[in-house]
């Protein structure tokens, strides 16, 4: 930034600074030097009890809880288009907003790149702030299926892609649908034959493999472990880089299957585009010590999550190799835009 520094101006200088910053802060939702100077709010792009909801209201009842952050946060639930509702509303009109969060998970990726995504703004029309959890996908089959391991699904569907029904719990294009076709598509199937069903939720989806309406399903490895603990279902292989801890440390990685491929289920809060500097590295500091907080791991427990925490940097990093994985998922489907 350049500086002028005259001295015969020098009082004028700074008269002219003091009264655009005073001005600034009037203006501008936040002003750097004393913010949070109001509550705030953090928007769930979805309904009440989803995942999104869930994450936004942890981290409003831990930063609260355990007054990292003094002001009052509000979670507001914005339903729609998978997130892409309020996404065009977010990348537009609150992009000044320094007291408007946002969670988000992969979609906001699936969203912005798929052909009919209906979302022509994406993680670039934000300002990442943390990513906070992790979980991964996971290939499930009824208990008393024929398939005993993930080859045998991919050997099947390659002999007869129709003989094999995949179903999910979302569309065709989105979360479960690419986390279903990845291990197909890096085994060499062309994943446009692969037979996909798509149900309104992840519950529905099992309901339909229990039910017999579907030979596979790809979901959450967090949501599947009380099925596994009744033995209504085997899960196959998961998308995590190592194996998991309690009800599925047995079950084998997609490397394990010999499949070069994994998939992570993330979750983040994002800010708005135009953030100013004093409102992200606010936020930094008290998302890493919320990470760090017995509060937090209490919440991480409860919902069954893994903590993964990213700053901000780290966090973008990894959204633009994580979009590069949709991107050619999307691609291979032909469904990118």
């Amino acid at each position: 930034m350049l500086k002028k520094l005259i001295s015969v101006s020098l009082a004028g200088v700074l008269a002219v600074g003091l009264a655009a910053c005073s001005s600034e802060e009037s203006t501008n939702a936040s002003g750097d030097a004393n913010y949070p100077e109001r509550g705030m709010t953090i928007v769930a792009p979805s309904g009440a009890g989803g995942g999104w909801d869930l994450t936004a209201r942890s981290i409003a009842k831990t930063m609260n809880a355990t007054k990292l952050i003094e002001e009052p946060i509000t979670v507001e639930n914005k339903p729609g288009g998978g997130g892409a509702v309020y996404m065009a509303e977010y990348a537009t009109k609150e992009v000044d907003n320094d007291y408007m969060m946002l969670v988000k998970s992969p979609p906001i990726l699936i969203n912005n790149n798929k052909a009919e995504g209906n979302s022509p703004y994406g993680y670039k029309d934000t300002t990442p702030l943390a990513q906070l959890t992790r979980d991964y996908g996971a290939i499930v089959v009824k208990a008393d299926s024929k398939f005993q391991t993930l080859t045998d699904v991919l050997d099947a569907i390659k002999k007869d892609a129709t003989g094999v029904t995949l179903a999910g719990g979302s569309a065709p294009g989105s979360m479960d649908h690419l986390v279903g076709i990845l291990p197909a598509f890096e085994y060499g199937i062309d994943p446009k034959s692969v037979k996909y069903v798509s149900y309104d939720g992840g519950g529905e989806a099992v309901a339909a493999l229990l039910g017999g309406n579907a030979d596979v399903i790809a979901t959450d490895a967090s949501t599947i472990a009380e099925y596994v603990k009744s033995g209504d279902v085997r899960v196959l292989a998961v998308s995590s880089p190592e194996r998991l801890e309690g009800e599925l440390s047995e079950v084998p990685t997609f490397m394990e299957e010999g499949i070069d491929a994994e998939f992570t289920i993330w979750r983040g809060i994002f800010g708005p585009k135009n953030m100013t500097d004093g409102a992200k590295e606010y936020w930094s500091t008290k998302l890493e010590e919320m990470s760090n907080s017995d509060e937090w791991k209490k919440e991480l427990e409860k919902n069954g999550w893994q903590s993964e925490y990213k700053n901000s940097e780290d966090f973008e990093t990894y959204l633009k190799t994580q979009e590069e994985v949709i991107v050619e998922l999307l691609t291979a489907l032909n469904m990118q835009k």
